[in-house]
């Protein structure tokens, strides 16, 4: 049986030119459903992105908080113990100056060794404190500003997902139409105007095929 129930004056099945109209109708069907369900499923695959770029995002700026407080405080512990031991150094005690100098971190020591090779006491073009010297880094700092980065690329990476949900999501609605067009073809007895809503339908198809195309994929 076919898809129009209709019959023609004489009484006998669809012919020719209805025949033809028919089987575009179908075809346009087909493709279209098709298109609804790959459309969807990209849909999906983008918004799952978009979830895990911005939980991604949250997660780098999380942590390049807590290693940006770490940095300031090895900071402030590296400003505190210099402070002193210029402090002591200055009063000539030889025991303190060498407990503070003992004390300095790890990062802090390249940085220290490298501003006293300067001899700040005679030389007045000396940095004033090894924290100013290029020696100085914080591993915490440089971790912070890396894990920043990270975070507004993957927020950028899920704003982009976003778009391309909502990009599909429109293409959806485009087959949805065409669906809608070339169903209603085949409730038109007047072969002309059964033929420009197929002609529609084919149009919106492939429109909805070319965003298809130019999509990405996830």
């Amino acid at each position: 049986m076919h898809i129009s129930e209709e019959l023609s004056p004489s009484g006998s099945a669809p012919q020719g030119a209805e025949r033809v109209y028919e089987l575009l109708a179908v075809v346009l069907l087909s493709l279209a459903t098709l298109g609804i369900a790959w459309s969807g499923y990209q849909a999906a695959r983008w918004s799952g992105l978009q979830s895990r770029r911005y939980a991604q995002a949250s997660t780098a700026r999380s942590q390049a908080n807590r290693a940006s407080t770490a940095a300031s405080q090895n900071r402030l512990q590296d400003l505190l113990n210099f402070n002193r031991w210029l402090e002591v150094s200055t009063e000539g005690n030889q025991e303190l100056t060498t407990l503070y100098q003992n004390r300095f971190r790890a990062e802090f020591r390249p940085a220290f060794e490298a501003w006293r090779a300067q001899d700040p006491l005679h030389n007045p073009t000396a940095m004033a404190s090894p924290l100013a010297m290029p020696q100085y880094r914080l591993a915490d700092s440089n971790r912070a500003d890396r894990l920043e980065r990270l975070g507004d690329r993957r927020f950028e990476e899920g704003k982009a997902s976003t778009d391309h949900t909502d990009a599909y999501v429109l293409t959806t609605v485009f087959f949805a139409a065409v669906l809608f067009f070339a169903g209603i073809s085949t409730r038109f007895e007047w072969l002309r105007m059964r033929a420009a809503v197929l002609v529609f339908a084919a149009l919106g198809l492939g429109y909805a095929t070319f965003r298809i195309l130019t999509l990405p994929f996830a």
